[in-house]
């Protein structure tokens, strides 16, 4: 199973990845100082646009320890999805520990029932695995 964590939006709510669970995720980490990480970020959140909303959901957690930097790149890179976070502990935080991260990042594929079922995806991949 995928270990449940809470990140907070941008007004302070407090979310869960276990509100997503019902449909596949692709849970992506990265961070603005990450070129490999931040063009696999956009290229997801490209080809999640192309797709419909109840194919798959993207979960999006930037380990950038300044809010500011975070929105700057979310701007410049279009990154378009609402569930879209910023972990500013960035690599000391709890989540990045617990997914066992280490520069680079990485992505996760997650089922419906919220059991990974694959790492380190491309978007290629994760078209393959919907179609």
């Amino acid at each position: 199973p995928a270990p449940d964590f809470i990140v907070y939006d941008k007004d302070g709510n407090e979310v869960k990845l276990s509100d997503y669970f019902g449909k596949p995720i692709v849970l992506n980490f990265w961070a603005s100082y990450d070129a490999p990480s931040r063009m696999q970020n956009a290229s997801f959140s490209q080809a999640i646009r192309s797709l419909s909303p109840a194919q798959v959901e993207m979960v999006s957690v930037s380990f950038d320890e300044y809010s500011s930097i975070f929105n700057e790149t979310i701007r410049k890179d279009r990154i378009a999805t609402t569930a879209c976070f910023v972990e500013t502990q960035g690599v000391e935080s709890d989540l990045y520990k617990r997914y066992r991260l280490q520069r680079g990042f990485g992505n996760y594929l997650i089922d419906d029932n919220g059991v990974i079922i694959a790492k380190n995806i491309s978007a290629d991949e994760l078209s393959a695995y919907l179609n």
